[in-house]
């Protein structure tokens, strides 16, 4: 398929990967979400420019995205981590569960419609976007996040629906933690920890789930393109330090409101393509 396309579109489709890699890496480190919520969009309309069904362009998306936030995130947690933000113990206790979470929703990847990926992005960028934009100091379910199996409940829920939106888990464990009490710089720099747990197992689910399916580019391993990897890649990892200091240079309620813009831009992008 790709043979077949004219060097001139090749090119702006190189270039266009590319800028969106250099986006996606200054919003990983800003927002802590892998960069998951610009690049899935950005994949859906480049795929379909490419001719590729609409039954495997929306998991091939999120499973591509999966893949591309592996590096991102790994530089996004490193850069928190060394400023001291990321909630270690909470990214133990939820390793297990999330990882679990991701798993499942690897295996829903294979058989759902492609219309469930986009309306979870929808129900969790708007739920998300509305807290940011108009909540307040009093929108608390909490004191503090809860122990045991409720802890660990919110650990799946994260996996899994991320494994879904083919995110590194920040707009999900971002509304958790600060429903919980948790400062809006601690909750953006743990959950740039948890796209770590996310995206690796994320992505190996999404190559197993699309292994062998009719439609897929011949560039792609299962619903992971190969190409969409090696051209954004090499940008996020260059400008992922550039988001987390300006993360660190933010006021608590400037961080808030640039998220939820943010994620309110991706959910009525979404919301126009379902109708």
């Amino acid at each position: 398929m790709l043979a077949g396309i004219p060097l001139m579109d090749l090119a702006i489709l190189a270039v266009a990967l590319l800028a969106a890699g250099a986006v996606t890496g200054v919003l990983a480190g800003l927002f802590g979400v892998g960069g998951g919520a610009v690049i899935v969009p950005i994949l859906y309309e480049v795929f379909g420019i490419l001719g590729i069904s609409d039954d495997v362009r929306m998991p091939l998306a999120v499973g591509t995205s999966l893949a591309i936030i592996i590096p991102t995130s790994i530089r996004s947690f490193i850069g928190h981590r060394r400023k001291g933000a990321v909630d270690m113990d909470l990214l133990r206790a939820w390793a297990v569960p999330v990882v679990l979470g991701v798993l499942i929703g690897s295996v829903i990847a294979r058989y759902a419609d492609p219309v469930v990926f986009k309306l979870v992005f929808v129900i969790v960028a708007g739920t998300n976007a509305v807290k940011l934009l108009f909540g307040n100091e009093k929108w608390r379910v909490a004191l503090d996040l809860p122990k045991g199996v409720l802890l660990r409940g919110y650990g799946l829920l994260i996996g899994l629906l991320s494994a879904l939106m083919g995110i590194g888990g920040g707009q999900i464990s971002n509304i958790i933690m600060t429903l919980h009490n948790r400062g809006i710089h601690q909750a953006v720099a743990t959950s740039a920890g948890l796209g770590v747990l996310i995206s690796v197992p994320g992505a190996i689910g999404y190559i197993a789930a699309g292994w062998g399916r009719a439609g897929l580019p011949p560039d792609a391993l299962g619903f992971v393109s190969f190409l969409g990897f090696i051209l954004i890649v090499p940008t996020t990892i260059l400008t992922a330090q550039l988001g987390v200091n300006l993360a660190h240079a933010w006021s608590k309620r400037k961080l808030e409101i640039a998220f939820g813009i943010f994620l309110a831009i991706v959910c009525t992008r979404f919301i126009i393509d379902m109708f």
